[in-house]
Parts: C-alpha cells; structure tokens; sequence
C-alpha cells in the first residue's frame, strides 16, 4: 500500500456512483456499548442478514476486533483474515457459490463502515485507490458524538492495506462517506447543515470546500442542499436524505405532513434540486420517497440496554430517530431498504422497485440499525470493481 499525496482527479480517478459494479462491500461488526443496547446481540442478527444478502452478490468483507472476530466469524459462515500475523487478503473476485465473506481483524471504535472507511474512486484502466479522510465523531469538540475515535480515524488505512489498495492522504480534511453521494459523471451531492458544519472544517469556505470535494472525488459540479433529516445526530448526512438512482435521477426523502419539522426541510431541498443541473448539464428527475408516517424513536427498553461512556452522547426515550428509506444500500444484484414497521415500509419497496428494476428490492427489519444512530447505508462501504 502507497499514501498517495496528489488528487485523485489529477491522477485521473474519480468516485463511481454506488449503483456502478461492485467488487466488494465493507462492513464493521457492532459490539459498542453506547450505541448497541444490551451487547448489541440484536444488531449482530441483522448485520448478519445484510452481510448474507450482499455476498451473494459480491465479495464481503467484515471488520472486527481480535475479541469479536471468531464470534463474527462463526455467525458469519466466513473465514478470519489477520494481517498482523502475516495473513494476506487474498482481495479475490466473487466467486458463485464459494465463501465470499471475510473477517479482517481490525480494530475499530464503532460500526459505521461509510464514515469511517475509505471512500474509494477508480480510472478508466479499473484500478482502485481509497481516500483516507479524516474522522472526527462527527464534530468533535464542538459537537463530536464520542471522544474515543482514533481506531475510526486510522479504519480507512488500515483497511487499505488489508486490501492491499494505495490510499490518498486526506487527513486535513474532515469528511464521512455519508455526506457525500456521487453520480459517476462528475457530480457530487452534501448537504449544507453537515458540510458547513463548525466541528468539521470551519476554517474553509464553501467555495473552497467544494474545491477539495472537486479534486478528491474527480468531479466537476456539487450540488448544495441545505438540510438532511431531522434530529439526524449526523449534522444531517445526505445519505439519509437524497441519492442518485442513476445518472440525473435522485430520490427525495419526502413528507406530506406540512406539521411534521421535516416537510420545510425537504421542501427546502426540492427547491434547490429543481433548478440546479448536474454535471452533464441535465436537470434533475426527482422521486419522492416518503419517511415513515409515525416517527421512529427510543422506547424505554432500549435506553436501558445502552451503556454510555464518559463524554459520549446519550440518548432519551421518547427521542426521535432519523428514520429514512433513503438509507438503502445499492449492491450488484440487489437494492436493501430498511422497513420500520410503518404503514410506508411497502410504499418504500413497490417505489425502489420501480426505479431499480433489474435489481431485487429487499426490506431489511431496520429498528436495531437505527437505535445504534443510522442505517443500512451507514453501515456499509462499497468497493467499485476493477
């Protein structure tokens, strides 16, 4: 593995959109106890299944530490990689019908494998280099959601050279892989209230930000929406809000409810969608995929499996989660969309299916993925293919 100090799109690569093949996904095993109630034994089950879901259609590879890898492994049917005893990935293709998830020991701090993994971009010869952004908890001093991140922050690296991929240093900038979504021709879509945020990159102006989005991504336009959804403790990812379904098309999370906090803030974003266009010069087809009718949040239940450490962020039962079917996750041969059990769980699916038609639309029970503070997309990190 080389840490690359050029740009990606001086060097010629630039980040696929997500619904572009895939060589592998990535993923964490969730074991922190502030943010997976009760040892996290739920949040394993349906980790599982997603992790089950993805490999039949391309390589999975599961992180955890050395105490958690046999127990992924074993739950998995995978077998465990540790590179600090010499073990090498063998970083090979799917293979139809054979094991195609592995346990890579590596350390981390929590499980939200599209934050805290490399971003990986690609050239026009298929080669692939990961972006090591920095990771701060999502704030910091400022608003940082926990102070223990230095195993999140060194992930990306260390993932990279489990694969053996070079990796571009981008430790002065801070950046989560669910702030940013891009459509694989030059446009990159963030929201405002996360990217403008103070805990990130407060000494840089948005112009400039978009510069450095620009030449790490090897895009050419972002587009600027104002706000993700609500009590997203994110600063509000677009991960969860808006997402390319192809080139020049983005679904829109949307509520008719004009009472609920989240209609002005979609509203908001449709409004700037409408009259911006991509790269390419095309406006933006816009399909609206409605949150949840009634607001997902904490039961009294679940607060009290949680075990928070000093200076992590607690929550409250009652508190409403960000709850969207935006939050999907676009594999090679199927699209994952979290169902919470809401009378828009269908609604979500027959909409995605639509848009997604040579891909199996599968709903994934998503509440023990959301009480952790995100969702199916948070959790995974895609691996374009070479």
């Amino acid at each position: 593995m080389k840490k690359l100090s050029t740009t990606p799109k001086a060097d010629g690569f630039h980040m696929p959109g997500e619904f572009e093949k895939h060589k592998a996904t990535v993923m964490i095993w969730p074991v922190r106890p502030g943010s997976w109630p009760y040892g996290g034994k739920e949040a394993q089950k349906v980790f599982t299944q997603i992790a089950k879901e993805i490999a039949k259609h391309e390589v999975m590879y599961m992180l955890a530490d050395k105490e958690h890898a046999k127990d992924a492994a074993k739950m998995l049917d995978a077998d465990i990689i540790d590179i600090s005893k010499g073990q090498a990935s063998d970083n090979a293709g799917f293979k139809e019908g054979s094991l195609n998830t592995h346990v890579l020991v590596i350390p981390t701090n929590d499980s939200w494998a599209r934050d805290v993994g490399p971003t990986f971009v690609t050239n026009k010869r298929g080669s692939i280099r990961g972006i090591d952004w920095k990771f701060n908890a999502w704030g910091g001093e400022i608003d940082g959601l926990y102070p223990d991140y230095e195993e999140d922050n060194a992930a990306a690296s260390n993932i990279c050279e489990a694969l053996s991929t070079d990796i571009y240093d981008a430790q002065d900038f801070v950046l989560e892989g669910g702030a940013i979504h891009s459509d694989g021709e030059g446009t990159i879509i963030v929201t405002e209230s996360c990217l403008l945020s103070k805990g990130r990159n407060p000494r840089m102006s948005k112009d400039k930000i978009t510069e450095k989005l620009c030449n790490m991504l090897g895009a050419k336009k972002v587009i600027w929406i104002p706000y993700g959804i609500y009590n997203d403790e994110t600063n509000e990812h677009v991960d969860n809000v808006c997402a390319f379904t192809k080139p020049g098309e983005v679904v829109l999370a949307w509520t008719d409810d004009t009472e609920d906090p989240q209609y002005k803030m979609s509203a908001a974003d449709l409004q700037v969608l409408v009259s911006t266009k991509d790269a390419k010069g095309r406006k933006l087809k816009i399909h609206k995929l409605m949150i949840p009718k009634k607001p997902v949040c904490i039961k009294e239940e679940e607060l009290e499996g949680y075990e928070f450490a000093e200076g992590e962020d607690v929550r409250e039962a009652g508190e409403r989660l960000a709850a969207s079917y935006v939050n999907f996750y676009i594999c090679n041969g199927a699209v994952l969309v979290p169902q919470f059990g809401d009378d828009n769980d269908k609604a979500a699916i027959k909409k995605l299916e639509a848009l997604f038609p040579e891909r199996e639309v599968i709903g994934i029970p998503a509440r023990q993925i959301i009480i952790g503070g995100g969702n199916i997309h948070c959790i995974t990190q895609q691996i374009p293919a070479n």
